[in-house]
């Protein structure tokens, strides 16, 4: 394990149901990620990926074990200290892009501002600023019914980052794009990563999409079965396609 963990599951554990209808989604997990680091989380269906991301996004609770931020364990977070986590250190992006339709983009980029009670002359600049930053300056009043699949995953990668997060989580952040698209989405993530330093979490089935995590984790019946740094570029695979 690593030393000065930014975030630690420790021996976590998440079950749903009761008696013989009992799933273990997650059985015994132990898991160090440090911060600035970008690890691409793979597993079958039903393997516990997804609820490994929403037990690190504050959704969903361990039914054991404990799951830390900095050190500190979030089972002494009322629900709304968890809600803080996630409005002011934490970004997700979603394979659905969840944008509000028949909305400009700058609109969908400024809601996670205006949950914090940012003024709104201020959420707006920072709004715009954040398009900017994933290339679509210029498309701020366009809705999302304007815009194509790869304009409106960036739409929500700004929404993502303008807060200014510690940790990106992206669950399947290109399942819906064509591959030229995925290379361009991914390239961006690559980028925050590289330049903000932001810590990435990111779940794909796709093998040539987890290529660009530098760490990458298997799961496999509710267990991490493998923990590796991978050896290639970030996006090499999908460049050789």
């Amino acid at each position: 394990m690593k030393d000065h963990a930014f975030i630690e599951l420790r021996g976590v554990s998440k079950s749903y149901g009761r008696g013989e209808a009992t799933i273990r989604a997650l059985d015994q997990v132990d898991l160090s990620i440090s911060a600035g680091e970008f690890v691409a989380i793979m597993g079958p269906s039903g393997s516990g990926k997804s609820t490994a991301m929403n037990i690190i996004g504050g959704l969903d609770i361990p039914s054991s074990g404990d799951y830390l931020v900095q050190g500190i364990a979030t089972a002494t977070f009322t629900r709304a200290q968890l809600t803080l986590l996630r409005r002011h250190m934490l970004g997700f992006v979603f394979q659905g892009f969840n944008l509000l339709s028949r909305t400009s983009a700058v609109e969908n980029v400024e809601l996670p501002l205006v949950y914090r009670g940012v003024p709104a002359r201020e959420r707006r600049l920072l709004a715009q600023r954040a398009l900017e930053q994933v290339g679509l300056k210029g498309r701020e009043r366009h809705t999302t019914q304007e815009l194509s699949g790869g304009q409106q995953q960036r739409v929500a990668i700004a929404r993502a980052i303008v807060t200014d997060p510690a940790v990106l989580l992206a669950d399947e952040p290109t399942g819906n794009l064509d591959t030229t698209t995925s290379r361009e989405i991914m390239d961006l993530i690559s980028q925050l990563n590289r330049e903000r330093g932001i810590t990435v979490i990111m779940v794909t089935h796709e093998e040539d999409i987890a290529a660009y995590g530098k760490r990458l984790l298997r799961f496999v019946d509710g267990r991490l079965a493998s923990d590796e740094i991978q050896a290639r570029e970030a996006g090499d695979v999908l460049r050789d396609r």
